[in-house]
């Protein structure tokens, strides 16, 4: 199992986020998923209101949106004693809301956002197809040992497998 150190921050005025217990299983189950890491690992995860995520979007993406999740992978210049993958900023009521627009439960949501920021912490990254469909596959794997179903099978492909 991987060691990992959590620094958790909730910024003001956020309420009701998952709690560190639960954001320290989701990144440790990704990580041990993919078996990369021998050395302790060290995450920042954020939890924002929309106000803080569109800044920063618009600030490092130059989108002036409030956005689900941000990552920022850090690259250190020297070899640390830990693996420091970088911080993630994920908008509380971008992710919230996107749940009740899927029909899915909040905190399955939750634990997807925070399993593909960590994975573009790892230099994941959907941009070409080839690359979303390996990314969207390891997401897949993941929930699964969570026990969380397919994120991205629509209630047309539900319906369709039914029959």
């Amino acid at each position: 199992m991987t060691d990992l150190i959590l620094d958790y921050q909730l910024a003001d005025g956020i309420a009701n986020a998952p709690d560190e217990e639960a954001i320290h299983t989701w990144v440790v189950t990704t990580l041990d998923y993919l078996q990369q890491h021998k050395k302790a690992v060290e995450l920042t995860v954020r939890i924002v209101a929309k106000e803080e995520a569109q800044q920063l979007n618009s600030q490092f993406r130059n989108r002036d949106y409030a956005t689900n999740v941000l990552s920022f992978p850090f690259n250190s210049p020297v070899e640390l004693p830990v693996t420091l993958l970088g911080d993630l900023v994920i908008c509380q009521t971008v992710v919230e809301d996107e749940a009740k627009e899927q029909q899915k439960s909040a905190i399955d949501h939750w634990t997807h956002m925070v399993i593909h920021g960590t994975l573009h912490l790892l230099g994941y990254d959907h941009i070409e197809d080839n690359e979303a469909n390996k990314m969207e596959q390891i997401e897949r794997n993941v929930l699964a040992r969570l026990q969380i179903t397919d994120p991205y099978q629509t209630t047309d492909n539900m319906e369709l497998n039914t029959q």
